[in-house]
């Protein structure tokens, strides 16, 4: 019992620097450029693959011809190791979401100070780019089907 002991001990103080833990990574599946379409309603959504510990974004909106909404966007690794959400819409100041969740297809970012939204999502459904937000509890909802735009056969090399 004391060899067990003491092995434990040995364990609870062995230099941080010889124990590795796992930090997540930027979610490359979300790279591309994305495209939603639902009668006059067009949205887009574009995401550089992950690089030098960030991933940058832009989004716009509109009905027909006309925008209604744009942001530019960025996903990166801390200093600290974590990964946060600056969202910047309009040329607004960037809201830092820092992130709660994330598995090898889903990514959520949340800040409950935050007015609207409180609760970013990102999920891939097969070929699609799924994106809501919400408030914390989930209402107030607004969900984004996103299918890859995929450049003309003349233009792939």
């Amino acid at each position: 019992m004391k060899k067990l002991a003491a092995a434990a001990l040995l364990l609870l103080t062995a230099p941080l620097a010889a124990q590795t833990v796992a930090r997540p990574s930027l979610p490359g599946w979300m790279a591309g450029t994305w495209m939603m379409e639902d009668g006059a309603n067009w949205s887009d959504e574009v995401w550089t693959d992950p690089r030098g510990g960030i991933m940058l974004g832009v989004s716009r909106s509109g009905f027909g011809p006309e925008l209604q909404f744009w942001e530019v966007a960025q996903i990166r690794v801390k200093p600290d190791g974590r990964i946060s959400l600056f969202a910047q819409p309009q040329g607004k100041a960037a809201s830092e979401f820092p992130m709660v969740l994330i598995s090898e297809e889903s990514i959520e970012f949340a800040n409950p100070a935050h007015d609207y939204p409180q609760r970013i999502r990102y999920w891939r459904q097969g070929r699609l780019l799924m994106a809501e937000i919400s408030l914390m509890d989930g209402s107030r909802p607004q969900r984004w089907n996103y299918r890859p735009v995929v450049p003309p056969k003349d233009e792939v090399e």
